[in-house]
């Protein structure tokens, strides 16, 4: 297995085209690609729909994916706001392919019997496949979307981010071999010889202590250990130093425990969840994801030095708790479009932290207007978060 990445800031999409191509080929040596990912600025967005000639021109692949981006992530940098293309490629000897695009109205409800997803992508949950998804913002539901695969696949990796840098319905592209498309979501499937392991660096980190769901109604918090949330929110931040006092006004969430055998809850226990505002007639907090009684939850808080030192920490484990001999070949990055220069005011921020944590990685992505992972063995749309996929032989 071999992966290769690279970047072009041409301004040209067909000379940017051809640069990456050329480095991606000649890295690969000898070795055919067997998928390749393309992800594009908005800047070369009236050209979109030149992009799958241009890549059938310069790289001979049987499985092609990308999409639109609000910046890109190749070639060991990340490139915001200015012309770019990124491209990944890599040689998967024994690994199956299985791509696919859904339309709209092909997204069914979770509740449909799994059989659907099987016959529709000619895959059973036996063959453990893993997923990269490439989702529409504004014309694909995700979170049925990704409801109706842990249903039909529970237990396999899906990760993936929300294509992004455009406005409105209809102006973010899809790419899928030879055809581009406006709507739906686009993806890959992959079986036999490959591990993915997913990391969700979500870059928050808790204040005050764990506490009980006691009332709630859908995704209005009412009660944390039998108080009214209101009383506990203002005693929590009359606690806190002034620093976090200012953070707790813009950058409060909710992480929702997903291990609740558990007593005592580490990093990568919980599902960070934007609050959106009080309810003005139950005096309630309303949370971004459906709660029900007796979930544990704690808040959190979120900025630049905590997203840094949670995403060194996520990739140090991980490198810790590989085999002995045993390292990624290279990888996917998705990236929220609130990270990179936007939080941490400087350029390559991730990249770097994955440089010194893994060493040269070739890693291809880009920021998102969401981001697609798994927490706990169920998978999610997160905010906020850079979500990788390192991937090795299953074989070694």
């Amino acid at each position: 297995m071999k992966w290769v990445s690279a970047v072009s800031e041409r301004p040209s999409l067909e000379a940017a085209v051809a640069e990456v191509a050329v480095s991606a080929q000649i890295r690969l040596g000898e070795l055919k690609p067997d998928l390749v990912m393309v992800f594009v600025s908005e800047h070369h967005a009236e050209h979109w729909d030149h992009l799958p000639d241009a890549i059938a021109a310069a790289m001979d692949c049987p499985v092609v994916l990308g999409c639109t981006s609000g910046g890109v992530i190749g070639g060991g940098h990340e490139v915001e706001q200015r012309p770019a293309i990124a491209l990944v490629a890599a040689h998967l000897p024994g690994v199956a392919l299985k791509p696919f695009h859904l339309d709209t109205q092909e997204v069914p409800n979770p509740l449909v019997a799994p059989g659907f997803w099987s016959r529709r992508l000619g895959l059973t949950a036996e063959e453990a496949p893993r997923f990269l998804l490439l989702p529409d913002p504004m014309t694909c539901h995700v979170q049925m979307l990704l409801e109706g695969l842990d249903r039909a696949f529970p237990g396999a990796v899906k990760l993936g981010g929300l294509a992004s840098g455009a406005q409105g319905t209809g102006r973010h592209g899809l790419l899928l071999n030879g055809s581009s498309f406006r709507r739906g979501v686009v993806g890959v499937a992959m079986t036999g010889n490959v591990i993915v392991d997913a990391l969700v660096a979500q870059g928050c980190r808790p204040i005050g202590l764990p506490m009980f769901v006691t009332a709630c109604h859908r995704n209005i918090l009412l009660e944390l250990d039998g108080r009214p949330v209101l009383s506990v929110i203002r005693e929590l931040h009359q606690g806190l130093g002034p620093r976090d006092q200012q953070l707790f006004r813009s950058s409060l969430f909710l992480g929702v425990v997903m291990r609740e055998d558990e007593q005592v809850y580490h990093h990568g226990d919980f599902l960070i969840r934007n609050l959106l505002g009080v309810d003005e007639d139950t005096q309630g907090l309303r949370v971004g994801t459906l709660l029900r009684p007796n979930q544990v939850v704690q808040f959190h808080l979120r900025d630049a030095q905590t997203s840094s030192e949670d995403l060194s920490l996520l990739l140090a484990r991980y490198r810790e708790g590989l085999p002995e001999g045993v390292a990624p070949c290279g990888g996917v990055m998705f990236s929220c479009l609130g990270r990179g220069m936007h939080l941490y005011g400087e350029p390559d921020h991730d990249m770097t932290i994955l440089r010194e944590e893994l060493g040269e990685l070739a890693i291809g992505g880009f920021f998102g207007n969401g981001e697609v992972g798994p927490v706990q063995g169920a998978t999610f749309l997160h905010g906020y978060t850079s979500v990788m996929g390192l991937f090795r032989p299953l074989d070694v």
